[in-house]
């Protein structure tokens, strides 16, 4: 009979050895590495595209002449596919020129642009679509139902009337392109959003530092879904953005972003008033479900709930069927509909740490090269 208590014990000790073992010169190495991985995303974008328009057009090439007669427009679109990256291309390069410096004392060097995988350009592309989400008109009906719910909480909770907004702290970890925290800081609301992937920090820092007129970029972003398209031209529909100007918080307004895994950055209990993310109306989707070498606890919301009551935390607003959709092409013939949970949790004034010593220390993931690491 196998030990399986030895067993067991040999997995613990190899995800701590992994997860938790690395000098500091191994995680600056590691880091390293990704940031210049996430480049080479971006650089590599448009030689990815034209691959996928040439397998298209080497397809189309091998069916019968007849067959080719009844379909005379393929190679045109195909060709206003590859024009379209080329406009996508364009735009991801001033965000890798914004990005290269962005953080304040750390230098990742130089080297020349490597192939990248298909895992990452498939973040890529989804990187895309947030700026469709976050800073377009196009996606303001997704933002209705997702952000709305939530500043409509933010508000209820902390009204103007009975407080001053301005010294109401406000956190959002996971902020993606930033546009929910960017939200709150325009209320008047001291905001700060927290984010760990390298796609999502290098995007909203282009779109919230650089980007000062209305609508004044575009994007092509459903140009890599050659699925479920009614028109032609539906696959080549541009979107503009951003739908309002980032610049244009008010002049006192307290709003920043923090790169870094949230149970890294933020140790020191008590500091926020509010901590909100839009994984309060969310699927339960974990990322590192089923990764090699990544430890992954995957909770029902039953599960979750119960930890949350069980901490202390009281549960006053709970809503457990809304549905909403993510990144959602709107001319699409396929549609994703999430059915999400809405809830706020409310820490009691008896539930605190006595002492950092208290506060276990979080599993620490640093960055892997490999197509199984998410960022």
């Amino acid at each position: 009979m196998a030990d399986g208590t030895g067993e067991a014990a040999a997995k613990r000790s190899y995800f701590h050895k992994e997860r938790i073992k690395c000098s500091p010169e191994e995680e600056a190495r590691l880091e390293r590495e990704h940031f210049w991985r996430i480049i080479d995303a971006f650089s590599y974008y448009r030689v990815h595209v034209q691959e996928q328009v040439r397998r298209a057009e080497h397809q189309y090439e091998s069916l019968p002449q007849k067959h080719r007669k009844l379909l005379p427009n393929v190679l045109a679109h195909l060709a206003q596919i590859s024009r379209c990256a080329e406009k996508n291309q364009e735009l991801l390069q001033a965000i890798v020129h914004n990005s290269l410096h962005m953080f304040e004392n750390i230098e990742y060097g130089q080297r020349k642009i490597r192939p990248s995988s298909t895992f990452d350009m498939d973040k890529l592309k989804s990187t895309i679509k947030q700026f469709v989400r976050d800073w377009s008109e196009d996606g303001r009906a997704e933002r209705d139902s997702c952000y709305r719910p939530i500043i409509q909480e933010i508000q209820r909770l902390f009204p103007r009337h009975q407080c001053d907004v301005s010294k109401v702290s406000v956190l959002v970890p996971g902020a993606g392109l930033g546009r929910l925290a960017w939200e709150i800081a325009r209320l008047g609301y001291m905001c700060q959003g927290n984010e760990w992937s390298f796609f999502m920090l290098f995007s909203s820092n282009f779109v919230l530092n650089r980007c000062d007129q209305v609508n004044s970029l575009t994007l092509y972003p459903w140009i890599h879904q050659f699925s479920n398209n009614k028109k032609s031209s539906d696959q080549t529909r541009p979107v503009s953005f951003p739908d309002v100007n980032p610049q244009s918080l008010p002049p006192n307004a307290d709003f920043s972003m923090a790169a870094g895994d949230f149970v890294e950055v933020y140790r020191e209990s008590n500091s926020w008033d509010c901590v909100t993310t839009c994984g309060s109306v969310c699927p339960l989707l974990y990322h590192f479900e089923n990764m090699a070498n990544e430890l992954s606890v995957e909770l029902s919301y039953e599960e979750i709930r119960t930890a949350v009551s069980t901490i202390g935390f009281h549960i006053e607003v709970e809503k457990e069927s809304v549905q909403t959709t993510y990144t959602e092409n709107p001319r699409s013939m396929l549609r994703y509909v999430y059915d999400c949970v809405f809830f706020v949790a409310r820490k009691p004034a008896d539930v605190y740490y006595h002492s950092p010593e208290d506060i276990q220390p979080a599993v620490k993931s640093p960055r892997r090269d490999g197509e199984g690491t998410q960022t």
